[in-house]
């Protein structure tokens, strides 16, 4: 038997649970050692990735001076915290085909976290 306590947690998702985690944007930056074989942090993209400076908010694979995959100009994304997110843990997932070497991070909270540093990168 179900107490109404239970019943209303269940009729309105209250749910107990540990707060969310807070992004380490440190840590983030050590996740970025990762990307920096392919991509800049500041204005300047490579041969192999484009920029990452002003990543969010930016529309996928419309930067100028990169040659992007079909899939990438054609994905419709523009780069959010959600997006990167998603992306960061699976990116043939979400973004089939793009020219992407990366598998994708481990964990939600490394996404996260990388995400918090790129947010950074103004």
């Amino acid at each position: 038997m179900i107490s109404r306590l239970g019943l209303a947690a269940l009729l309105f998702g209250v749910t107990a649970s540990a707060p969310m985690a807070v992004a380490d944007i440190t840590a983030g930056k050590a996740l970025f050692e990762q990307c920096a074989a392919c991509h800049g942090a500041t204005g300047d993209g490579t041969e192999q990735g484009p920029s990452l400076h002003g990543v969010v908010g930016r529309k996928a694979g419309q930067m100028q001076n990169f040659r992007y995959s079909r899939a990438m100009q054609r994905s419709g994304i523009v780069w959010s915290e959600e997006t990167l997110a998603r992306y960061l843990s699976d990116p043939q997932d979400v973004v089939p085909g793009n020219r992407m070497p990366f598998g994708g991070l481990a964990t939600p909270e490394e996404s996260k976290d990388l995400v918090s540093y790129l947010q950074s990168l103004k």
